[in-house]
């Protein structure tokens, strides 16, 4: 899959910098699948499928011709037409979130979960020896996906803790793997 969002930043850096119409005109139609993709945030996979079916499918189908005829207008070597063929080249990926009910449009929510390590990664260079900090990655990793699928992860924690000084060494996979089918198996 492709990123709408990062395929967006190249037409919003275009307008920004020159208040580009062709990059304005691309922004309110990617604009336009956000706002489908807003309208089923509380559906089930099979109406939000219905809902990309019946809306996203022809904007994406639209966007695709608009993209090709003006790229056919553009001249080479230029800012639009590096975004327009970012876009194009990429529109298998970009498009593939529209074939299935499950998939977003775009990676915004890993990136929003993963913010605060990539901001705190500085402060944590002295986490002590390669193993510490190994450790502190999967514990984070841990917890990122067991709040991306709804999960409390102190609680999560608090579980596992419980468990830890009574559970055999030989069987300690054994539950954390137990822990991570039952996370699993609540995803979509």
């Amino acid at each position: 899959m492709a990123c709408w969002a990062y395929a967006r930043r190249k037409f919003f850096d275009l307008h920004q910098a020159n208040n580009s119409p062709m990059a304005f005109e691309a922004l309110q139609r990617i604009g336009t699948l956000y706002e489908i993709e807003a309208e089923d945030k509380n559906l089930t996979i099979e109406n939000r499928q219905k809902l990309l079916d019946g809306k996203s499918l022809p904007a994406l189908s639209a966007l695709y011709d608009w993209l090709m005829q003006t790229r056919v207008q553009t001249a080479n070597g230029g800012a639009s037409a590096k975004a327009l063929d970012y876009t194009l080249k990429s529109w298998p990926s970009l498009i593939r979130y529209a074939h299935t009910g499950h998939l977003p449009m775009d990676n915004n929510p890993v990136e929003n979960a993963i913010r605060p390590i990539a901001v705190g990664k500085k402060n944590w260079l002295f986490t002590g020896p390669e193993r510490a900090g190994k450790r502190a990655a999967a514990i984070q990793t841990l917890f990122g996906t067991a709040q991306l699928n709804s999960l409390d992860p102190a609680k999560w924690l608090n579980d596992i803790l419980t468990k830890l000084p009574t559970w055999p060494n030989s069987r300690i996979d054994e539950s954390v793997s137990l822990q991570l089918c039952q996370m699993l198996n609540r995803l979509p």
